[in-house]
């Protein structure tokens, strides 16, 4: 089992870095940033912008990988995202990942005066946004038009240094969306449903296993060329925070692994916030036991 870390964009970089070095040095595997302008439950809360913040993470780390947990394109266009990509995975010395949604309802969608899109239109526009941004970061020159997005003669003028360019990790609830993280994805993602079982643990977990059983029929049913695909769960999207104690993560980690899960996600834990409420301390307990994780 792998396992990644969420590290909020809140704080200032002079403290913020600390946090990025620390990731590395307790021994996860990948570390995340959201990918919001703003995110509704922190609403009024200092809040950084995703590239430039995993940019100058990779600046102060030279092993862990690092991504968008999960790229919006509510406010997102795959040419000028792709050159973003690119850069991150530049600096990083190949260590990028892209983890994309189909982006949510709240702040994000409405910022720049746009009408909320409904589910199905957020489904296909996060074909189109995966579909352009793939072709954009893998062929010199795109010329491309969608309902949503189009490209004339965008050129890739500084490729990935991951071949044929870095992963993307696909987050997925719907049969329609796991088909686009299995056909494009090195990975695929997902919280649990939200509203099932919000203040229940086995009804959260039900409902995962749940998801994990349609995500292995859609894959069956896919045809792709690359290798297998890894299957990502952000473990604080049910009711308990993952990091409330390190005996309870590795609760989390073992029904994680017996669902075929690959790798899991959590949160940097922040005394005294409003979700992620832990001690700090958690994490040395944490570090210790990932070598010995199933």
């Amino acid at each position: 089992m792998r396992v990644g870390i969420v590290i909020l964009p809140q704080l200032r970089w002079a403290e913020q870095s600390v946090l990025w070095r620390r990731a590395e040095a307790y021994g996860f595997d990948h570390a995340w940033t959201y990918d919001h302008l703003t995110w509704d439950p922190l609403a009024g809360e200092p809040w950084g912008a995703t590239v430039p913040t995993l940019v100058a993470a990779a600046t102060v780390t030279t092993r862990v990988r690092l991504g968008t947990w999960v790229a919006s394109p509510n406010f997102r266009h795959p040419v000028t995202f792709a050159r973003e990509l690119a850069a991150l995975d530049d600096v990083s010395g190949g260590r990028a990942v892209a983890g994309i949604g189909a982006g949510g309802t709240g702040a994000d969608a409405t910022v720049l005066g746009d009408p909320v899109l409904s589910p199905p239109d957020r489904t296909e526009r996060l074909a189109e946004f995966l579909t352009l941004l793939d072709l954009v970061l893998t062929r010199p020159s795109t010329t491309w038009r969608g309902r949503f997005y189009a490209a004339v003669e965008a050129r890739t003028t500084q490729p990935c240094v991951q071949q044929p360019r870095l992963p993307f990790v696909v987050a997925a609830n719907g049969p329609v969306t796991m088909a686009l993280a299995a056909r494009l994805g090195r990975g695929w993602a997902t919280h649990g449903r939200p509203r099932y079982g919000a203040d229940d643990d086995a009804a959260w977990w039900r409902g995962v296993g749940e998801l994990a059983e349609r995500f292995d029929a859609v894959l069956a049913e896919t045809a792709r060329d690359a290798g297998p695909v890894d299957r990502m769960l952000s473990v604080d999207g049910g009711p308990t925070f993952s990091l409330v104690s390190a005996g309870h993560f590795a609760e989390v980690v073992g029904r994680a692994a017996e669902l075929g899960f690959t790798d899991v996600v959590a949160h940097w834990p922040t005394p005294g916030s409003r979700r992620y409420a832990a001690p700090e301390s958690v994490l040395d307990e944490v570090a210790a036991m990932l070598p010995n994780l199933p």
